[in-house]
């Protein structure tokens, strides 16, 4: 069995979830703080949609904006040498995208549940909205933002359509688990894709619990 798609797999979820979680809780805070709920509405809205999209139309758009001739891409490959698409970059990209909304959800849903008071008491005490941030409101919803951490991350792991449009299913380089089962499965080597359904059943499990 080839170890290189736990590894690539491992590697991208670890570093897609450091993105994802501070992505997650500081637009989940950005939202908190809108007065216009037609605003609140949209870009709620635009914060959920990789939630609902089907993961090959969410790797589309990325493919199209991070893509060697999208706007984005074109931007990096020309600028700082770095193409984004088709690399290991990408399956993170893919990752992040997939796993934000239920970072965003779970922190978002996290501060809402804080008790007002306990806000109004530290704008009281004179303290700023970052510190009240920091020190109020994410220990008071540090559970939801925690298991909205994990989730986002199992989410990461397990990201399969938006990785195989903008990554693609590159041997040794962005074949990521779900990519090797699918290959393994394509090939007929229905050991191979029974030992990575192992795998991710257990990290899987290991998260959840």
């Amino acid at each position: 069995m080839d170890t290189s798609p736990i590894i690539i797999s491992m590697k991208t979820a670890i570093v897609a979830i450091v993105f994802t979680f501070i992505l997650g809780l500081f637009a989940a805070r950005w939202i908190l703080y809108r007065k216009s709920d037609a605003t609140r509405i949209f870009w709620d809205g635009i914060f959920t949609m990789p939630l609902v999209l089907p993961p090959t139309v969410a790797g589309f758009f990325l493919l199209v904006f991070f893509g060697s001739y999208g706007p984005v891409g074109k931007l990096f490959e020309n600028y700082l040498g770095i193409k984004i698409a088709f690399s290991w970059a990408a399956t993170i990209l893919a990752a992040v995208v997939m796993s934000f909304p239920l970072m965003y959800r779970s922190a978002r849903g996290a501060l809402e549940q804080i008790d007002e008071d306990l806000i109004f008491a530290a704008r009281t005490l004179g303290m700023s909205e970052w510190s009240i941030f920091f020190r109020v409101m994410i220990p008071n919803a540090l559970p939801g933002i925690i298991s909205g951490g994990v989730l986002a991350f199992a989410r990461g792991l397990g990201e399969f359509g938006a990785t195989a449009m903008i990554a693609g299913n590159i041997r040794g380089k962005t074949r990521t688990l779900p990519l090797a089962v699918y290959s393994a499965v394509a090939s007929g080597k229905m050991d191979d894709a029974g030992q990575y359904v192992v795998i991710l059943v257990g990290i899987s499990f290991i998260v959840v619990v």
